[in-house]
């Protein structure tokens, strides 16, 4: 005969997450928590009715037990390769942010730049667009136009342009060709 599934202290919490939930990986889990409780499924049954191993079931049933049912990722830690701790280059965008709240335009080319010389070597351009990702920067709309454009230039083009289609075909058909 088979242990009986530990856990009953925390089934409730689990339950209610399980309705609440948006997230597969966590539905998973939870149901990895309430299957066997709830419903006095095996390892094996459970692992079976939400597609993974009998391992994995029973690795997220154990870590949602030891975490007292808190489905909180863990931050990130680490960062690989990082040029600059999150606060220096929080420091190190702070003139730019200033340029965009007054509605200047922050083109990433120039921030590339700028972080080449701060940090006295070539980085790609990948980087800078990462930087500026790490903090939410974001492009809120597209340009409409081309900031040197002559509006009415371009109106009086259309006014005055011998292949001006709103002149040509006034009575709305187009003619027949004879023959």
């Amino acid at each position: 005969m088979a242990r009986p599934a530990r856990g009953q202290e925390v089934l409730h919490k689990a339950q209610e997450l399980l309705a609440k939930t948006k997230n597969i990986d966590e539905l998973r889990i939870l149901q990895a928590v309430v299957f066997p409780l709830a419903h006095g499924m095996s390892t094996q049954e459970t692992a079976r009715a939400i597609g993974r191993s009998s391992r994995w079931v029973t690795g997220a049933r154990n870590k949602f037990i030891a975490d007292a049912g808190l489905m909180q990722k863990a931050p990130k830690l680490v960062r690989n390769r990082a040029y600059m701790t999150r606060d220096e280059e929080k420091a190190f965008l702070a003139s730019f942010l200033q340029d965009a709240r007054q509605g200047r335009i922050v083109v990433v080319g120039a921030i590339h730049n700028a972080l080449e010389q701060h940090l006295g070597r070539k980085v790609a351009l990948a980087t800078a667009y990462n930087l500026l990702h790490r903090h939410d920067w974001r492009k809120l709309a597209p340009d409409k136009r081309n900031v040197k454009t002559d509006v009415q230039a371009q109106e009086e083009w259309k006014k005055n342009s011998p292949n001006n289609s709103r002149t040509s075909h006034k009575s709305g058909t187009d003619p027949v060709p004879s023959g």
